[in-house]
């Protein structure tokens, strides 16, 4: 015999023949006991805290603890370090000479030495996370869907940051300007350097825009945003993680001059990624970046300009 729950006590009793209503779902033929519960009582599906969360606030489900953290970064360190010196070795080896050798061969040895260093870099680090696949869908992710979604779209979010980079970095000049009596130190030095390869020819300037516009950024942005940035949220804030990141990323291009600077595009870049947890939007700021500056040169040396005098170097 079923016994109806107590709220339809009366219904049953007049209307033995309708217990119990189809609206109610009856666990006796599945459990094998004799007796209706209301489908409503079942609890409901947990509901998600984050959901109304900011996107730019919420953590990564990080799948490592620290110890990964650690190895990887210092494999990275390493890894570059010990490709710079086996690259010298080769090139000795062969007999490479800097100063016999033509622009475009400088340009393709850059390109070569960059391309050495950001495969394996990467490689150390996906090489150590290997274990921890399948990754959560945000981690290590490189999407190029959906580019202007409002939310998250790549690369409307990369326009949004990199003009918010420029007006803070602009910012903190005139401030550190007013502070010290004299501009700061920018990247003309830098420039300077790379002044033979720029506009010297179609290939040299290809070489350079593959180095700072597509392999740098790719590199940086995987270690210093897609890796470190990631992990710290696992203990951190992810504002801060954005903070901490940054201000490693500007340690690691041992410029002091220039951290000012690169710690705020840090901030920028990390804030950039946590909304849209998408590493093309932060490397696509950082392209834009490197080579912007670099493309402009080029296209003002082709139209007769000086561009060392632009520089206003000696």
């Amino acid at each position: 015999m079923q016994i109806p729950p107590p709220l339809q006590a009366q219904e049953a009793i007049s209307h033995p023949k309708n217990w119990p209503p189809s609206s109610f779902s009856s666990r006796s033929s599945r459990s094998g006991r004799d007796f209706a519960c209301l489908s409503y009582n079942n609890p409901p599906p947990p509901s998600n805290k984050d959901s109304n969360e900011w996107p730019i606030l919420r953590r990564w489900d990080v799948p490592w603890e620290w110890q990964t953290v650690v190895l990887s970064m210092v494999g990275c360190g390493v890894s570059f370090a010990l490709t710079g010196l086996v690259e010298q070795s080769i090139l000795q080896y062969v007999g490479f000479s800097a100063a016999g050798a033509t622009i475009d061969e400088k340009a393709e040895i850059l390109f070569l030495g960059q391309l050495s260093v950001t495969a394996v870099v990467l490689g150390v680090i996906f090489s150590i996370t290997n274990t921890f696949r399948p990754f959560p869908d945000d981690v290590f992710r490189y999407d190029v869907k959906e580019p202007f979604k409002l939310q998250n779209g790549w690369l409307l979010w990369a326009g949004i940051g990199l003009f918010g980079a420029v007006i803070s970095i602009a910012l903190v000049g005139a401030a550190m300007t007013y502070l010290n009596g004299a501009p700061p130190e920018r990247e003309k030095d830098s420039l300077v350097l790379l002044l033979p390869l720029i506009g010297s020819s179609t290939l040299s300037t290809a070489y350079l825009v593959g180095i700072t516009g597509v392999l740098a950024p790719i590199l940086e942005e995987t270690v210093f945003r897609g890796f470190l940035m990631v992990s710290l949220t696992k203990w951190f804030p992810t504002p801060v993680c954005v903070i901490l990141s940054a201000a490693v990323f500007a340690f690691a291009h041992l410029t002091p001059d220039q951290f000012p600077q690169l710690f705020v595009l840090g901030v920028a870049l990390g804030f950039t990624y946590a909304q849209t947890r998408n590493l093309l939007a932060p490397i696509t700021i950082h392209a834009f970046w490197n080579s912007g500056v670099i493309l402009l040169l080029t296209f003002l040396q082709l139209q007769g300009y000086d561009i060392k005098e632009l520089l206003g170097a000696s």
